[in-house]
């Protein structure tokens, strides 16, 4: 589906930015980056730290859309929005980590702290790469 059917499907809405929301959200953004660096990865922590940097990443992605004028109600448009914008790569990088997350929210399944790690960092990459659009 493309981010037009998204819109059509009502699964993403035409928005005004609204300054002091990008602001509440990217201070919540940094607040989270700075409480998930110190969270030691477990074997028994390791599949909620991964969900919520999945989590940050995703709230950067609201941030841009709404920035671009977009209020999206979904985790999948952003899929979409992100092929769009010419994000291809970036695209299919959220969405593996939407599909793990949803498995790990929805189908009780499990990581190790080693795939943790690596997922981690990863993640860590994108929200980079993301925060420089901001």
């Amino acid at each position: 589906m493309n981010f037009q059917e998204f819109i059509k499907n009502g699964l993403v809405r035409k928005a005004s930015p609204d300054s002091q929301l990008l602001q509440s959200l990217l201070k919540v953004i940094d607040n989270d980056l700075s409480f998930l660096e110190t969270v030691q990865i477990t074997e028994l922590s390791a599949r909620k730290v991964i969900g919520n940097y999945y989590d940050t990443l995703r709230e950067i992605l609201e941030v841009i859309a709404l920035k671009g004028g977009f209020k999206v109600y979904a985790h999948e448009p952003f899929v979409a929005f992100l092929k769009e914008k010419g994000k291809e790569s970036i695209a299919a990088k959220f969405d593996r980590f939407r599909i793990l997350r949803n498995s790990i929210n929805y189908y009780g399944a499990s990581i190790s702290a080693e795939e943790a790690i690596i997922y981690k960092q990863e993640l860590l990459d994108l929200i980079s790469t993301l925060k420089k659009e901001l």
